[in-house]
């Protein structure tokens, strides 16, 4: 292959598109992003596919501008999920994508975890599918494939529609799907992630101005993605996902026994994640940026005046449940707050105080994972909010452990191309994959002063929930109120 080769990595999020050319060696040659909206309000939450596929084009056609020399060599892709998108025999939306925040499916939800014995995310996209075929079903006689969002990616580009299985997803029983009502031939057949499913059309190739026949290799959700391009491969390696929601998750090496917890095979063999995932976390800083301050500050900004407001910004905490919370309260009438304000506090004040109190927020979730004995050795950081020294060093600090910053983190963007590697033979497997593609830029050890004074504010950031949660709930039942 020439020293130019590169795998385009393809990660389709819940508002943008990221695009990157990645060497095989790991390195990002060139990326973009572009991004397209979503259509929401309350339990219903859809977006279009086409616009995906537009941010895609967008996106691409920016990646070959900046690296003219880079030979595509294998394309793969990643995205946000469960999110379903229904589709007829050419691969065409016959409706709307409905996206992972959707919560229409939650009775199909609940009654396929009763028939399965899986439940929540292990789930995919066959309560939604499922939904579908009962309410809608004109739009079910026009279906012929309901696929993940990557998968439906995938099939944009080569035209064969598969059901992309990576290690903790469920591969549905025909049996179990026929009974509930969802016809079984609608759900593709599955293909291991990392095979190469076919060629680039002619079509797709002349819309991203790449080679036909170029291999379009099977990919996998965004947090199976990030957990590869984060470098995690031990028990003890964890994760804190970033993104607009937030997450946590720590490899084990057995099966682990975490109630409440969320539990999978990792995409490695012989690990397992145990986890969970917040709300909006990764969103609170944006909405204290527009929506509170109305943009007239800048994100490096405001990361700025938080690191001149010292540990506990002053008596200042804040509760991170804008959109409900998940794990580990799972509560989606919980809102959120600011307790202890003061005419003393500023701008930087609430900054701080919303970026400790994401990894208050990671601290919940991985406290009961750690109390069974998954302890974290080292937490990778991922995303946007990776980029940030200062939320990094907050993260070391409230969790007592050391974070490394991966060289590039936009870790699904380079799990994607980890395994679009493997998919065309670059690499023999993930394991080596990874060691040969993942690089760290940074670790930051935790300062025990400092965490002294976290452990401190975490005791109150926990009663806090306890003690407003009626309130919460008596807000949202007021006329008027927003959800």
């Amino acid at each position: 292959m020439p020293s130019t080769a590169a795998i385009l990595a393809l990660d389709l999020g819940t508002g943008d598109l990221k695009a990157g050319l990645v060497g095989l060696d790991g390195r990002v040659l060139a990326a973009a992003q572009a991004t397209y909206p979503i259509d929401q309000d309350p339990g219903r939450a859809e977006q279009d596919p086409e616009a995906w596929w537009a941010a895609t084009v967008d996106a691409v056609s920016a990646l070959r501008a900046a690296a003219p020399d880079a030979a595509v060599v294998a394309v793969c892709a990643d995205g946000q999920g469960p999110t379903c998108v229904a589709v007829d025999e050419a691969g065409r939306p016959t409706r709307p994508a409905i996206t992972w925040l959707d919560r229409r499916a939650v009775a199909e939800r609940e009654e396929l975890a009763a028939s399965t014995g899986h439940a929540g995310w292990l789930l995919g996209i066959l309560p939604t599918a499922l939904w579908v075929e009962r309410r809608e079903p004109d739009i079910a006689a026009r279906t012929v494939h309901y696929l993940a969002a990557w998968d439906w990616l995938a099939m944009r580009l080569c035209g064969v529609a598969a059901q992309s299985v990576g290690a903790g997803q469920l591969v549905p029983d025909p049996t179990v799907v026929a009974t509930a009502g969802l016809v079984p031939d609608r759900i593709p057949p599955p293909v291991s992630a990392g095979t190469v499913l076919g060629g680039l059309t002619p079509r797709a190739a002349e819309d991203l101005g790449l080679d036909p026949g170029t291999p379009v290799v099977a990919g996998l959700n965004d947090a199976y993605a990030s957990c590869l391009g984060a470098g995690l491969l031990e028990a003890g390696d964890a994760l804190d996902t970033g993104g607009s929601s937030g997450g946590f998750a720590v490899y084990a090496s057995a099966e682990p026994i975490v109630p409440g917890a969320w539990i999978a095979p990792a995409p490695l063999p012989g690990r397992w994640l145990v986890g969970g995932a917040m709300a909006a976390t990764g969103r609170a800083l944006d909405w204290l940026r527009d929506d509170v301050l109305g943009g007239g500050s800048s994100t490096a900004e405001l990361l700025e005046a938080a690191a001149a407001v010292p540990a506990g910004a002053d008596g200042l905490l804040f509760l991170p449940y804008l959109a409900g919370e998940r794990s580990p309260i799972w509560d989606a009438d919980a809102r959120g707050a600011f307790v202890g304000l003061t005419l003393e506090h500023g701008r930087g004040h609430l900054a701080r105080a919303v970026l400790e109190a994401a990894a208050f927020a990671i601290r919940h979730v991985a406290e009961p994972i750690e109390a069974a004995g998954y302890v974290a050795r080292e937490l990778r950081v991922c995303g946007a909010n990776a980029r940030g020294d200062t939320w990094n060093r907050i993260k070391a600090d409230v969790l007592g452990v050391p974070v490394a910053v991966p060289a590039e983190v936009d870790t699904a963007m380079l799990g994607s191309a980890i395994v679009g590697a493997v998919g065309i033979g670059a690499a023999p497997d993930l394991p080596s994959a990874i060691e040969g593609m993942v690089r760290f830029a940074a670790r930051l050890e935790p300062d025990p002063a400092t965490r002294a004074v976290y452990d401190e504010r975490y005791a109150v950031y926990r009663s806090l929930y306890p003690a407003l949660r009626e309130a919460m709930h008596a807000l949202g039942r007021q006329p008027g109120a927003r959800p």
